[in-house]
């Protein structure tokens, strides 16, 4: 077999046969392997005009042989150890100065792990979209050393999402650093998607609106300042039909979301930094909760159901929503920032917002200003940059009514809530941990410090 082709890709699932694609549609001659070798046959079939850019192999050592040196070799299998069991049964067919590529959806940790291991070249790739961003274009942010990047920057760039010509795809840092800010992005993915589930609540079982009401409404809102894939896309779905039973599509869908670990790392390492992030921990809750469901209607039960009727202006959801979307933004941001002092990591905040603009699942119009807001304000919280302040100033009120009048009639919406909590502390100069600190030194002696600045101090319990 001719080594010709320029980069490989081993794991042909969803996203792996959607970026294959997308490879070879660029112009890059690719090579594929999946370990089910009708699945690799499948998707040599099934590639029509981009055939002759895709060599399928049935072994890995015809892919390491399809591959011009110095090889590089993407990786698009489960994360955890079928990675490293990837790893381990590919490194001893390459040469020393091979690179491999981990574009799935990584622990930051376990990446570290394996560039630490020196066992060879390493990137490990964020790859944000879903099926059709892999396919058309994704956000991609990867990490790892600047020489391994160059070798395939090229390709990364011209398969990525493109905003304005400007590619969505960027070296971000060391190690870890793309995998740690795709998590991130998970993250606020969770909170704003729950943001929007609680908003619906409202209007589905507060205002008794049916399912083309809200649709209509979700269609007017991302023609405005929420202009984003999600609220776009949340139209679509209350606008959808299910076609066995004629029904508004969310009357069928069972109300438990699942997840894949993402936004529970994000929680996890949250806790790890001492860094709050608390729309996106209340988020990762909600979703905990949704799965109980037995619990749920035994509750119901008991208690009688929650929501009661409530009218809300739609003006004022929608600053909600305003509101809550910068705030969970600006955790994660804040989020990523701690992570770089930790590990020693210079990842640049507007970089960040600039390739989130296009491809990946939290796109949106904001994006654009945050990206310019990060770059004026370097180390600020984002919800205290001028523009984003301003924004809050004008929408917090509504955020303030809408949690108000949800707790009061029985609605749920907590990363609505969480997002108002943290904004509220985050502006109470003097808040009450003294409290806490006091009752510590009480029945711990733990000391506390003085407003006169001495620290090691204790109360009058301390004899």
């Amino acid at each position: 077999m001719a080594d010709t082709s320029r980069i490989g890709l081993i794991g042909l699932g969803t996203m792996g046969a959607a970026l294959a694609a997308n490879i070879a549609e660029k112009g890059f001659d690719i090579a594929v392997f999946n370990r089910t070798t009708q699945k690799t046959r499948d998707f040599a079939k099934a590639a029509g005009d981009l055939a002759p850019r895709i060599t399928p192999c049935e072994t890995l050592e015809e892919l390491v042989a399809a591959l011009a040196p110095p090889r590089a070799i993407i990786l698009m299998v489960p994360a955890g150890d079928p990675v490293d069991d990837q790893i381990a049964a590919l490194r001893p067919l390459l040469d020393e100065d091979d690179l491999i590529i981990d574009c799935g959806n990584a622990n930051f940790h376990d990446t570290n792990r394996r560039m630490a291991a020196g066992d060879g070249p390493f990137l490990g790739v964020g790859v944000s979209g879903g099926e059709a961003g892999a396919r058309h274009g994704p956000s991609i942010m990867a990490g790892g050393a600047p020489a391994h990047w160059d070798r395939v920057a090229d390709i990364m760039e011209a398969i990525a999402a493109k905003h304005e010509g400007a590619p969505c795809a960027a070296l971000l840092g060391p190690e870890g650093a793309g995998h740690f800010v795709k998590m991130v992005h998970n993250g606020i993915e969770y909170a704003d998607m729950q943001m929007i589930a609680e908003i619906y609540g409202l209007l589905r079982d507060g205002m008794r609106l049916d399912t083309g009401a809200v649709a209509d409404l979700f269609e007017a809102w991302d023609r405005g300042p929420l202009d984003s894939y999600l609220i776009e896309i949340t139209a679509k779905v209350a606008r959808a039909t299910d076609p066995a039973t004629d029904k508004p599509l969310l009357e069928v869908i069972v109300d438990a979301a699942g997840q894949k670990g993402t936004g529970r790392w994000t929680a996890i390492e949250s806790q790890h930094l001492l860094t709050p992030i608390p729309a996106i921990e209340a988020a990762v809750v909600a979703r905990n909760v949704s799965g109980r469901r037995a619990e749920r209607a035994a509750g119901e039960a008991l208690f009688g159901p929650a929501p009661q009727p409530v009218e809300i202006d739609h003006a004022t959801l929608e600053g909600a929503l305003i509101a809550g979307k910068v705030l969970a933004y600006a955790q994660g941001f804040v989020m990523i920032a701690a992570t770089c002092e930790a590990h020693g990591w210079d990842v640049d905040l507007p970089t960040v917002a600039r390739i989130w603009r296009e491809g990946c699942i939290i796109r949106s119009a904001m994006l654009d200003d945050m990206a310019q807001a990060l770059g004026d304000a370097p180390g600020e919280n984002l919800m205290r940059t001028p523009h984003f302040a301003d924004l809050l100033k004008r929408h917090h009120g509504a955020l303030r009514q809408v949690v108000a009048q949800a707790a009061l009639h029985g609605h749920p919406v907590p990363a609505l809530a969480s997002g108002l909590a943290y904004f509220d502390a985050m502006r109470t100069a003097r808040g009450t941990a003294n409290m806490i600190q006091g009752q510590r030194d009480f029945f711990g002696l733990h000391g506390f410090e003085h407003v006169n600045g001495k620290t090691g101090q204790h109360g009058p319990w301390a004899g």
